[in-house]
C-alpha cells in the first residue's frame, strides 16, 4: 500500500514553496494566482489502493484524506474539505455559498444529487437588476454589496448528506476547520495575488478591509499567518446546533445585517428566507456516450444536459480516429458545443419554474443536430441557433444571457466503502459579493440571473423570481459503465466548465487518456462564436488551422481547476489541475 505524501512533500514534487510546523500553519502554493496569470506546474497521477481526497488546496485535501482516516466516510470528509477550502480559499467557495454533489452509494449502487444552489429572496422581484431608467446595471455595480446575495445552500447541503451517510459524529468532521481557523494558515502567493487583483472592491467593506489587508490597506503579504476567530465562533455554533446554527440565530443576523446594512447597495435577504432555505435531492441525468453513462446535475445547473448534448453531437463522429492533435476534432467539438450552449440559452433555467422541453437529450433529436456540422467548415454565427427538442409540456422562452465567473472550486472523495462524492462548489465572482459575515464571504450568485427579465415582451428563462435558484453551469460529473463508477470529476470556470468537463470526458473515452493526462490537455473552448485557445500552451499551435476552418479565434488563460478520480480494477488513481495549486492524495 503506497504511504500518502506529507504536505512537504506534496509541496516538494509540485515545485511549491510550504513551510514547515504544524498542519494548520503550512500552505501549499502555486507560483502565481492562476484566475489572474498563467502559471503551471508539473503534476503526476497519484495512485492508492483504499482510498483518496482530490481537492483545490493541499490543506483542505489533507483534512478530508484524516477524517477518512478516522473511519468516517466520503460524506464525513465532504464536510472536512468545504469548510477547510472556506477558510484557505475564501475567493472560490465557502458556507456562505452554493454547491452541487453528485453522490454515489456504494451499498445500493444508487446515484443521486444534493442541489444547494441558493435562492433569490421573497421579496426579489424580476427587475432586481434593473436601474431606475429599466437598464440593467454594470456587473460589478450589481455584484459588490447586499444586492447580490441569494440565500447561501452548503450548510443544508453538508447536514442532508452527513445525516444519510455520515459515520463520524458532526463536531467532529467540522473540527479540522474549527482548529485552523483558530491557529491560523499562511497566506499564500495565490491569495496574496487575488487580494491585490480585487483592491477597490474588497475592501470596500469593513470587516472584510480588516481581515484580508494590512493596516496600511496593503494585501496580507505571503507567509502572514491569518486567523479567523470569527470563522471558528460560526463553525462552533454550527457544530453545537447542526443547520439551524446557521440558518437562524446569531449567525443568521449577522448575514442579514451584512446584506441589508450596506450603504449604496443593499440586499432583501431576510431572517425567514435563512430559516426557509432548503436542500433538494434530485435524480442525476444521465447521458449516455461510448457505452458509459455519463451522469451529473440537472437544473438548475446546465451543466449535465449541456455536457450530455455536446458528448451526443460528437458521438457521430470518430474522435478517437481523428485524434487531440487533429483541428477537425476541434471544429467539431467546437461546434457541438456552439449548438448546445445556444439550447442552453434558451431553454435551461430552474425546473422548479419552468417547464424545460423533455427531449434535450433525446438521441434523434441530437443526431439531427450533428448534422449540422457534417461539413467541412465552422458554422456562421446565423447558422447556430436553439433547436426544438421534443417538448413534453414545455414553456417556450426567449434567448436570455447572464454572466458567470470563474471562482469557484471543484473536489472528489472516494471512501473505504466505494461510496464517491463529486461535489462543486462557489460563491460565483471571486470573493462573491465582497461582504463578510461571521467570518466568511458572502455569495453573489443572483448575478448568475439574467439581468433583463424579458426581451421583445417574451419571459427569459432564467430571470430572477422569488424563491428561484439561478442557473448554473457546475458539472459535477461521475461516468458509470454498466452501472459502476469508472471516473468522477468538474471544475470550475463559470460557463467554461461546460467546455473543460465535456473535453475532459473526450480525452478520457475516446483518447484514451489517464486521469492526468485528460486534465492536462491544453484548452480550447467555444461557447459563443470565438475559439478561445489557452495561452502559452501547444493549444496555440491549432489557431491558424482554425481560423482557415472558419472560426473566429482568441488566445487567453483558460484557468480551470479540474479535479478527477478514476476508480480502476486494482485501486484509485486521482488528479489535480496543474493550472492551481489542488492535489490527490490517498492511501
Amino acid at each position: 500500500m503506497p504511504v500518502p505524501p506529507t504536505l512537504k512533500t506534496l509541496a516538494v514534487l509540485s515545485g511549491l514553496l510550504i513551510a514547515t510546523g504544524p498542519l494548520a500553519a503550512q500552505q501549499a502554493t502555486d507560483a502565481h494566482a492562476p484566475e489572474i496569470a498563467s502559471g503551471v506546474i508539473d503534476k503526476a497521477a497519484v495512485r492508492a489502493t483504499k482510498q483518496m481526497v482530490a481537492a483545490a488546496n493541499p490543506l483542505a485535501a489533507q483534512a478530508g484524506l484524516e477524517i477518512l482516516r478516522q473511519g468516517g466516510s466520503a460524506a464525513d470528509a465532504l464536510v472536512a474539505v468545504q469548510t477547510v477550502l472556506g477558510l484557505v480559499e475564501p475567493q472560490s467557495s465557502g458556507i456562505g455559498g452554493g454547491a452541487f454533489l453528485v453522490w454515489y452509494d456504494a451499498a445500493s449502487g444508487k446515484l443521486t444529487t444534493f442541489d444547494g444552489r441558493e435562492t433569490a429572496p421573497a421579496a426579489a422581484t424580476p427587475e432586481l437588476f434593473l436601474d431606475d431608467k429599466g437598464e440593467p446595471f454594470a456587473f460589478f455595480d450589481a455584484v459588490v454589496g447586499g444586492r447580490s446575495i441569494g440565500t447561501p445552500g452548503v450548510v443544508r447541503l453538508m447536514e442532508a448528506v452527513h445525516e444519510k451517510a455520515g459515520k463520524l459524529a458532526w463536531a467532529d468532521v467540522l473540527k479540522p476547520a474549527i482548529d485552523m481557523a483558530e491557529a491560523g494558515f499562511a497566506v499564500s502567493p495565490r491569495l496574496n495575488a487575488l487580494l491585490a487583483e480585487d483592491k477597490g472592491k474588497l475592501d470596500m467593506q469593513a470587516a472584510a478591509r480588516a481581515y484580508f489587508y494590512d493596516d496600511a490597506g496593503e494585501p496580507l503579504a505571503v507567509g502572514t499567518v491569518l486567523k479567523n476567530p470569527d470563522y471558528a465562533e460560526t463553525l462552533k455554533a454550527i457544530a453545537a446546533g447542526g443547520a439551524d446554527g446557521f440558518y437562524k440565530g446569531s449567525v443568521a443576523e449577522k448575514i442579514v445585517a451584512a446584506v441589508k446594512g450596506h450603504e449604496t447597495n443593499p440586499g432583501l435577504l431576510s431572517l425567514e428566507d435563512l430559516a426557509a432555505y432548503q436542500v433538494k435531492e434530485r435524480e442525476a441525468v444521465c447521458a449516455p456516450y461510448r457505452g458509459l453513462d455519463v451522469c451529473g446535475m440537472g437544473p438548475p445547473s446546465s451543466g449535465a444536459l449541456t455536457v450530455g448534448q455536446i458528448l451526443g453531437m460528437v458521438s457521430h463522429f470518430d474522435l478517437a480516429g481523428l485524434g487531440p492533435d487533429d483541428p477537425e476534432s476541434w471544429r467539431i467539438i467546437g461546434d457541438a458545443t456552439r449548438l448546445a450552449f445556444a439550447d442552453r440559452g434558451r431553454y435551461m433555467a430552474d425546473g422548479d419554474f419552468v417547464k424545460l422541453p423533455g427531449g434535450l437529450l433525446d438521441p434523434d433529436y441530437l443526431k439531427d443536430r450533428s448534422a449540422l456540422i457534417r461539413r467541412p467548415t465552422a458554422l456562421g454565427e446565423d447558422e447556430v441557433k436553439a433547436g426544438s427538442p421534443p417538448w413534453d409540456k414545455a414553456e417556450l422562452r426567449i434567448d436570455g444571457m447572464s454572466l458567470e465567473q470563474p471562482s469557484t472550486s471543484h473536489f472528489v472523495i472516494v471512501d473505504g466503502d466505494g461510496n464517491i462524492a463529486s461535489m462543486t462548489t462557489s460563491v460565483e465572482s471571486a470573493f462573491g459579493s465582497r461582504q463578510m459575515a461571521g467570518g466568511f464571504i458572502l455569495n453573489n450568485q443572483l448575478t448568475d440571473f439574467s439581468f433583463a427579465p424579458q426581451e421583445a415582451g417574451e419571459a427569459v428563462a432564467n430571470r430572477v423570481e422569488p424563491g428561484k435558484r439561478p442557473r448554473s453551469s457546475m458539472s459535477p460529473t461521475i461516468i458509470l459503465k454498466d452501472g459502476k463508477p469508472l471516473y468522477a470529476l468538474g471544475s470550475p470556470g463559470g460557463s467554461n466548465i461546460i467546455p473543460y468537463v465535456a473535453n475532459t470526458v473526450i480525452a478520457l473515452v475516446d483518447w484514451q487518456m489517464n486521469m492526468q493526462k485528460a486534465i492536462d490537455l491544453p484548452h480550447l473552448t467555444n461557447r459563443f462564436g470565438t475559439y478561445t485557445v489557452e495561452a502559452g500552451t501547444a493549444a496555440e499551435a491549432l489557431e491558424d488551422d482554425l481560423q482557415a476552418l472558419g472560426f473566429k479565434t482568441s488566445v487567453g488563460d483558460l484557468n480551470s481547476g479540474l479535479h478527477g478520480i478514476a476508480i480502476l480494477p486494482d485501486g484509485l488513481e486521482g488528479a489535480a489541475d496543474p493550472r492551481r495549486e489542488g492535489v490527490a492524495v490517498g492511501d
